[in-house]
């Protein structure tokens, strides 16, 4: 069973706008398949999207951001510390949200699986519980505390890992394809949800829709950046690409 990334302590982070995440000369490989090569980029745009088409190598570009993977070659650094050598450090400042929720939903009720980090952590029972608390109501979870969380619907289960990430505090956010399976009431929600954020969130997606308001979007084709701009620039790039095929 695949646990969430999360932030691994009770104060929260700070992030270093200035530094942000930089990938320096990033390339990744599984085997002999190449899915990443000499990827540079320094992120420290507050919504950044990424998108391509399956197999162009965004999603082990979203891993590579919290130490979920680690570089070929090259290095990934995030507020300056190296995914490599800090890996803790690194995962106490970006959360990661998956595809899909039932990977990281590892307890059986609602309100157990949010505090799952927090108990992890330490952090004492009065503390916890506010926190958990505050995170199901601002994501209408309240009323399902004590519910099993399996019973939950798709869309709520999505919410639900992203409140046991958020519960976390951390600086920044990774979500790779948080839309994917849900429909589009549900995925309006987590578009919501995302635009409310604080932290720094990079969104790795398929629905383009999304991205419209973002500060900046790559484009990743055949493991390398093709675009980098502005939502209407790399989108249109995008589209061009996909009308090739």
């Amino acid at each position: 069973m695949r646990r969430r990334s999360v932030a691994v302590a009770s104060d929260a982070p700070v992030a270093d706008a200035a530094r942000g995440f930089e990938l320096l000369e990033v390339g990744h490989s599984y085997g002999n398949r190449v899915v990443l090569s000499d990827v540079t980029l320094h992120l420290t745009e507050h919504r950044i999207g990424v998108v391509g088409g399956n197999g162009s190598g965004k999603s082990t570009l979203a891993r590579l951001l919290n130490g979920l993977v680690l570089p070929s070659a090259g290095r990934v650094l995030v507020d300056g510390l190296d995914t490599r050598s800090d890996g803790r450090a690194v995962r106490r400042r970006v959360g990661f949200v998956f595809q899909d929720p039932d990977a990281q939903i590892v307890h059986p009720t609602v309100a157990e699986d949010v505090a799952y980090g927090l108990v992890n952590q330490g952090v004492p029972a009065t503390e916890r519980a506010a926190r958990v608390g505050e995170v199901l109501e601002r994501y209408g979870l309240a009323g399902h505390a004590d519910h099993p969380a399996h019973l939950l619907s798709g869309g709520q289960k999505q919410l639900l890992a992203i409140a046991g990430v958020l519960v976390m505090r951390p600086a920044r956010i990774v979500f790779d394809e948080p839309t994917t399976l849900l429909d589009l009431i549900n995925t309006r929600r987590i578009r919501q949800v995302i635009e409310a954020l604080d932290q720094q969130a990079v969104v790795v997606t398929h629905h383009l829709d999304l991205l419209d308001d973002f500060d900046r979007v790559l484009v990743i084709d055949g493991g390398r950046v093709v675009a980098d701009g502005p939502p209407s620039s790399s989108l249109a790039t995008y589209r061009r690409l996909m009308d090739d095929r």
